[in-house]
């Protein structure tokens, strides 16, 4: 059976991002796939501290929330992760998670001397959902780069990413049936892949 981590990044529990997500959810847990669900905003995870603590072994020294985090996405076999846009970046939420990882970054390059992005298989696949509210041409283009990198250090490829422009308040994606359709088919196609 597929494990799957679902990253929930956004702060509206039933914004546009979440609902999407949740289509994707469920669309995974139909294929049969086992989905462990996060949310980021329920947990109590420490921005980075750039004490460099985690030299030594790879692992964050800071005690919160973000190492069952961690274990939960080394134990799956792929992710998905969604937040909203601010400020055409992933929420405060979803940047802390990923400044967090940057244990993970220096155990990967630091410790483990693996050779960097594009000359490695990665072990899990990954897919981003995101939305935002303006309808800027380069609008996701930032974001996008930054998942890359987040997920090359988690061992996850961007397999497929789900972006979605003019959708600002709660209910927007209400509006269009079709994208909640292709998240849940995604979350379907990810747990075959």
């Amino acid at each position: 059976m597929t494990c799957i981590s679902a990253i929930y990044g956004s702060p509206r529990r039933k914004g546009n991002t979440a609902a999407l997500l949740k289509h994707a959810v469920q669309g995974a847990r139909d294929a049969g796939a086992q989905v462990e669900e996060i949310v980021l905003r329920d947990l109590k995870i420490s921005p980075c501290l750039e004490i460099y603590g985690c030299k030594e072994s790879g692992r964050c020294v800071i005690k919160d929330d973000f190492h069952k985090v961690c274990d939960m996405i080394a134990a799956s076999d792929a992710v998905i992760l969604a937040s909203p846009i601010f400020f055409y970046t992933v929420s405060a939420h979803t940047k802390i998670l990923m400044d967090r990882c940057q244990s993970l970054w220096v155990k990967k390059y630091w410790i483990d001397k693996t050779p960097f992005a594009g000359q490695q298989q990665a072990k899990r696949k990954g897919l981003f959902i995101s939305v935002g509210a303006t309808k800027g041409k380069k609008l996701f283009d930032g974001t996008l780069l930054s998942v890359r990198y987040f997920f090359d250090v988690l061992d996850t490829e961007l397999w497929k990413s789900l972006l979605y422009r003019g959708l600002d308040f709660e209910g927007d994606i209400l509006k269009h049936p079709e994208y909640l359709n292709e998240a849940y088919q995604a979350g379907k196609a990810l747990a075959d892949a």
